[in-house]
């Protein structure tokens, strides 16, 4: 079970969105249908093989809980694992093992997923168990305690033991000072020890019901076929609770750069690390979220990028850099840059020299033909990413939960190829101002000292 953010890793570059690109050229039809207890259905035909990916998002995430209660949203995944009356403990996970499946989970700040990959004369085995869990779920003091021991040495691990994750949440907290992205999805320390069976299940009645989830199936069958094992599994399950719509509070516009400096004796690589405040997918006016999405491209998208070019090969300044967007969210996200330097570089002057490639292109623009090599290279790597039927259902579910539909999805080339230059500049000048970010720097305590720029 894992936790994600949908831009897990520096660098990574928050591809969710853009895959399914020449599904329709290919003969990929892509459909989607709704049971009558409000089950999504998507559909995605892959017949090279007799195997189905089986994904089960909820529209739930760790945005979505109880102040005070951060890591809620993360524990429940680690409890829906503890069995129903019909299945209990174990069962469902040693059936998928002795099958040869794959299974897993993992919870973000915007959905909750469970997933499961077999052959096909399996598939209707997993959707029965997973339809069973869906509100049938059974807990005690017995299991759920141990079970938050787990998610806290979970915390210590990831977080609390690496100093770059400890910056990564910090930079977050920072950047977020009024909406609840700025808090860590497996939660805070001292709010995770008061998680209890009583706020886990009262969490899973609000939320975990068929009206607020979304079925996506991919591999090998078509929507006929699809349709009739939905009706026969989750379509027997009762729609428990009627979800609010997911209102939030916004984030004010940023005022002021905000700096951030972790010092940690286990550091063994310095390291720069910048977010700016920008819209997502969803809630971005015409074309700024694929203008920001091609901005990442241009600055930091390989060893061709602006940032790669400028500090590591000719400056030499730097170990490496980078940028990444992560566009799928439900509400403002997060833009972001990075780099490690070279010994006898600062990270003073690396930020210097990084901000300047960013004011370059604020000022100055991209031309046509770098655009047009990005954006090829884009498109190109969503068309390799359908070779995946798993990457495939999970950008339709990460979609299709954070606002959007699979029109978005099947429309996004077409708006890619539409960016110009112009949208581009405009982006830099409109979104990468110094203002709407927070600036991170990892050092070792000795190396801790500000040194002054000019």
């Amino acid at each position: 079970m894992t936790m994600i953010a949908t831009c897990a890793a520096a660098g990574s570059a928050a591809v969710l969105l853009p895959v399914s690109v020449t599904a329709q050229q290919q003969g990929m039809q892509v459909s989607e249908f709704r049971l009558a207890n409000g089950l999504d259905v998507v559909v995605i035909p892959d017949r090279r093989t007799p195997v189905v990916t089986h994904m089960l998002w909820y529209r739930i995430g760790s945005a979505d809980e109880t102040p005070g209660k951060s890591g809620l949203a993360h524990f429940l995944e680690h409890l829906m694992f503890k069995g129903t009356e019909k299945n209990p403990a174990g069962r469902f996970s040693q059936v998928v093992a002795t099958i040869g499946g794959q299974e897993n989970a993992f919870t973000s700040q915007d959905y909750t997923a469970y997933f499961q990959r077999v052959t096909k004369e399996n598939l209707e085995q997993v959707m029965t168990f997973e339809a069973d869990r869906m509100t049938g779920l059974q807990l005690t003091d017995e299991v759920v305690l141990p079970e938050r021991d787990v998610v806290l040495e979970e915390r210590r691990m990831r977080t609390d033991n690496d100093p770059a994750a400890q910056l990564s949440e910090a930079l977050s907290a920072a950047l977020y000072v009024n909406h609840p992205y700025g808090r860590p999805i497996i939660g805070w320390m001292h709010e995770i020890q008061q998680l209890s069976r009583e706020s886990a299940l009262d969490f899973y009645r609000r939320f975990y019901t068929p009206n607020n989830a979304v079925l996506v199936l991919a591999g090998d069958l078509d929507e006929k076929e699809a349709r009739a094992l939905a009706e026969k599994t989750y379509g027997k399950v009762p729609r428990v609770a009627e979800v609010a719509p997911r209102v939030r509070p916004v984030e004010p516009e940023p005022r002021a750069h905000r700096r951030i400096t972790l010092a940690d004796q286990r550091v063994r690589q310095p390291s720069l690390s910048r977010y700016y405040l920008v819209p997502s997918y969803r809630t971005a006016a015409g074309g700024e979220a694929e203008a920001l999405e091609v901005l990442a491209q241009i600055l930091g998208g390989g060893q061709t990028s602006r940032l790669y070019r400028t500090l590591v090969v000719e400056k030499g300044i730097a170990a490496n850099a980078g940028a990444w967007y992560q566009g799928t969210s439900l509400d403002a996200t997060r833009f972001g840059l990075y780099a490690s330097p070279r010994p006898g570089t600062s990270l003073e002057s690396l930020e210097a020299a990084l901000d300047e490639v960013v004011a370059q292109i604020a000022k100055h623009g991209v031309d046509a033909g770098e655009i047009d090599r990005v954006k090829t290279r884009v498109i190109a790597s969503t068309i390799f990413s359908q070779d995946n039927q798993t990457t495939l259902a999970r950008i339709y579910g990460a979609a299709l939960t954070t606002g959007m539909n699979t029109a978005s999805v099947k429309e996004w080339p077409e708006k890619i190829k539409a960016v110009t230059p112009e949208q581009v500049q405009e982006a830099a000048k409109k979104w990468l101002d110094i203002r709407r970010a927070v600036t991170g720097h990892l050092v070792r305590p000795q190396d801790s000292a500000p040194e002054k720029r000019t």
